[in-house]
């Protein structure tokens, strides 16, 4: 298979065209929205090809979820790893310690920038970093079970010392010496809404958030600052956990969720979660009730601030807070994912 994708289509027309003829070389890199059906595609997908004026296209299944389109079911264009993800990843773990360059992408007959795409779209990370934060976590695991830091440093595939030191207390926030704290590990979960990030450990679950919502980089940044931790890609048991009740959930079968939690905030915003946490399934509050719960009825909007920054979606519900008028309000992952959980939400009373 050709995994060298061709330059985007320059019309709206010539993008139709490869949803038309169910072009693959496309696939990954271009997404067709349907505004008749809310739904989003990748090309190929088996379905009825949309009229033109209901089609809009995307670079990525982020953006098409930010702009309220939903997965399609048939095609599952959010979901999943590509061929050339799956490629590369195996490639990074069989090449160890070795750099992979351009050149070496080349060889294989994968187009760097392609790469680089699918990546960020699916881990928010170029290829490159995700090789490189592969490397030093596995440095890390050499140095935390007794090896020494040369040994980690040539696993790695630093050939200076001086330059993997710098390198892994960037990455880290201490040098390569025994007793630092062990890495959080950030996966991707798929689910009918979209996309989410979990970052666990192997004791709780730091953050859960759609993958498309506002400011992530700074929730990012948040806990690594309050954590003092670095942040690798892998899975936990918590990982596992919150997973298979976020399947509970979407099929109706779960009302309170109950991986452990790991929250970081103020005093303010712990006792607004801890009150986001007792409004019941299928119910929603307003701001300002939400503010007279925590005894401080003036505080609206240090309130619906608090609200918004919790970092846990749908475990601290967050979208169950809505305008006193009756209106949605406002929801960093979007006001039709918050109608749709709602809706989900009201189907089922709490047991």
């Amino acid at each position: 298979m050709d995994l060298l994708t061709p330059k985007r289509p320059a019309s709206n027309e010539e993008c139709y065209a490869v949803f038309a003829h169910k072009d693959m070389r496309y696939d990954g890199a271009l997404f067709l929205g349907v505004s008749s059906t809310g739904i989003f595609c990748r090309p190929g997908c088996p379905a009825r090809l949309p009229k033109f004026e209901n089609s809009s296209f995307y670079d990525s299944a982020a953006d098409a979820l930010a702009a309220g389109f939903r997965a399609c079911k048939r095609c599952h264009p959010a979901g999943g790893e590509t061929a050339l993800i799956k490629t590369l990843i195996a490639l990074v773990e069989d090449q160890g310690e070795t750099k992979i360059s351009d050149d070496a992408l080349l060889e294989r007959g994968i187009n760097p920038s392609t790469a680089r795409r699918q990546f960020l779209a699916r881990f928010g990370m170029s290829f490159k970093n995700y090789a490189r934060a592969r490397r030093l976590g596995r440095a890390s695991n050499i140095i935390r079970q007794g090896g020494s830091a040369l040994d980690a440093q040539l696993d790695a595939g630093f050939e200076s010392a001086s330059g993997f030191r710098s390198a892994y207390t960037k990455f880290f926030g201490a040098a390569p010496t025994k007793g630092h704290p062990d890495p959080l590990n950030i996966d991707w979960l798929e689910t009918p809404l979209g996309r989410m990030i979990a970052i666990t450990d192997s004791r709780a679950l730091y953050l859960l958030e759609f993958t498309n919502r506002k400011n992530m980089r700074r929730q990012f940044d948040r806990i690594r600052k309050v954590q003092r931790r670095a942040i690798l890609p892998g899975r936990t048991s918590i990982t596992e956990q919150i997973e298979a009740e976020l399947s509970e959930y979407f099929a109706g079968r779960l009302t309170s969720f109950r991986t452990p939690l790991a929250t970081s905030g103020t005093a303010f915003q712990r006792q607004t979660w801890k009150a986001l946490q007792t409004i019941p399934h299928g119910e929603t509050r307003s701001y300002a009730e939400l503010a007279a719960m925590i005894g401080k009825p003036k505080a609206v909007r240090a309130v619906a601030s608090a609200n918004a920054n919790n970092g846990l979606a749908l475990i601290i519900p967050c979208h169950r807070v809505i305008s006193k008028n009756g209106g949605l309000g406002g929801y960093a992952g979007g006001l039709a994912r918050k109608r749709d959980l709602l809706d989900l939400e009201a189907k089922l009373e709490p047991k």
